[in-house]
């Protein structure tokens, strides 16, 4: 069984391509996941419990075509996939139905949670009462691929501090896992501001996320300092290209912080006008890559 969730849309989503922004579709991933593990309780006639916390440890999040702001909420299916001994994945489906029976799809995501004690903020192991609380929504047994994220590079990387703001916690007092993607957005627009100057004799190239992947490692809290936000290009292919990032909790440009979470994100080029992806004219790519200097580790 899948569970369904009506998520309504804000003016406030849109980007400036007139699409839902990258970052909100996680925010409706976490809507539809509350109401998800709401359900499931319900399911089982159990009460919320003081163990019964948890935390996103990965999403993985590819998104399969624009959605513009409508009246009308959108759909999204969730569902189990996979449940382990001290963690549980999740899979959704964002999506509008068509007249002919068929499916528009918008975006497909899986979550990753773990458990963990509210008290102490240690992990610890799924219940039986969760599990059975769970079992209703599993479609286990699929295969499955997960995103491979390596250690970025410091000496090549490009810095950009963020900064936490009081409104980006949630209950447990840590940064809530939609705001990682702000930051690495907030990272990532900022460390290629640079490509403006250094493509400017070609067509104007917008791009779009395909694939955005987040590990989060240790939780990020609210202090008076920022944090860092190292990022680099690993790779440039013919219409897309990859950036990968880390926050860490240095500042001030330190090389010895920890990493406390992980980004690759494959932005495709894309045309403003046709709203397609696009092959950029040639000499695009050797330009993209001479822009960026150090930043680019792999591809050129």
């Amino acid at each position: 069984m899948r569970h369904r969730y009506d998520c309504p849309l804000r003016w406030g989503d849109i980007d400036q391509l007139n699409h839902v922004n990258n970052v909100k579709y996680v925010d409706y991933l976490q809507e539809a996941r509350g109401a998800l593990l709401h359900a499931c309780r319900a399911a089982a006639g159990v009460e919320h419990h003081h163990n019964d916390a948890y935390v996103v440890r990965r999403h993985e999040v590819s998104f399969r075509a624009p959605l513009h702001y409508r009246f009308q909420p959108v759909s999204i299916e969730s569902w189990v996939s996979e449940i382990r001994a001290a963690s549980f994945t999740l899979d959704h489906e964002i999506f509008e139905e068509q007249p002919d029976g068929s499916r528009l799809v918008y975006v497909r995501a899986r979550t990753v949670l773990a458990p963990f004690v509210l008290e102490t903020g240690m992990p610890r192991r799924l219940d039986e009462q969760e599990r059975n609380a769970l079992a209703p929504y599993a479609e286990l047994g699929a295969d499955r691929s997960r995103p491979v994220f390596v250690d970025v590079p410091r000496d090549r990387a490009k810095l950009q501090q963020v900064q936490v703001r009081f409104s980006d916690l949630d209950i447990y007092r840590h940064v809530n896992n939609v705001k990682y993607f702000e930051f690495f957005q907030e990272a990532r627009i900022a460390s290629i501001r640079r490509l403006q100057r250094g493509l400017q004799g070609f067509p104007r190239v917008a791009s779009v996320i395909a694939q955005a992947d987040v590990e989060y490692v240790a939780p990020i809290v609210l202090r008076p300092q920022p944090y860092d936000c190292w990022s680099v290009v690993s790779r440039i292919g013919n219409k897309s290209m990859v950036v990968e990032s880390e926050i860490t909790d240095g500042t001030g440009g330190s090389a010895e912080g920890a990493v406390l979470a992980r980004s690759k994100v494959v932005l495709v080029f894309f045309d403003p006008e046709t709203q397609r992806s696009v092959d950029p004219a040639p000499g695009f790519r050797e330009a993209l890559a001479e822009a960026l200097g150090d930043m680019v580790t792999a591809g050129r």
